[in-house]
């Protein structure tokens, strides 16, 4: 398979993970407003989390945007893992580590993209 069909379905892969979330963040679903209230950021952190994840799925799907998207993702996973890990604990509300999983395939999704577009994310900051 080519290098490029991987990368595209990386990034696909990740925008559907971050999308199909969307639906508990904006319609203030119980265990999403749990989960951000034991953050201690419950309403404005679930809804900016939800605006960056929407961000990063829309230009994650637009291959000249997806570095940018990418590092987005890479950003938010990171915050969604630490959280996991230091305050929420692997697995919430009784979901089996699903959505401690989901951050971390995400992640790697993410992260693939990134390293495959470093150079087109160095040309939009004008480095070489």
């Amino acid at each position: 398979m080519n290098k490029e069909y991987i990368v595209r379905i990386a990034g696909f892969v990740a925008a559907i993970i971050f999308l199909q979330t969307l639906y508990f963040k904006f319609t203030g679903h119980p265990e999403s407003v749990a989960l951000f209230s034991k953050l201690g950021v419950e309403p404005w952190g679930r809804w900016a989390t939800g605006i960056f994840e929407l961000i990063a799925s829309l230009m994650l799907f637009v291959k000249r945007s997806s570095a940018i998207g990418a590092l987005i993702g890479v950003g938010l996973m990171v915050g969604a893992i630490g959280s996991h890990l230091l305050v929420i604990g692997i697995e919430s509300n009784g979901d089996g580590g699903t959505l401690f999983i989901l951050a971390l395939v995400a992640f790697a999704c993410c992260a693939l993209v990134l390293f495959s577009r470093i150079n087109d994310l160095k040309a939009l900051l004008g480095k070489k």
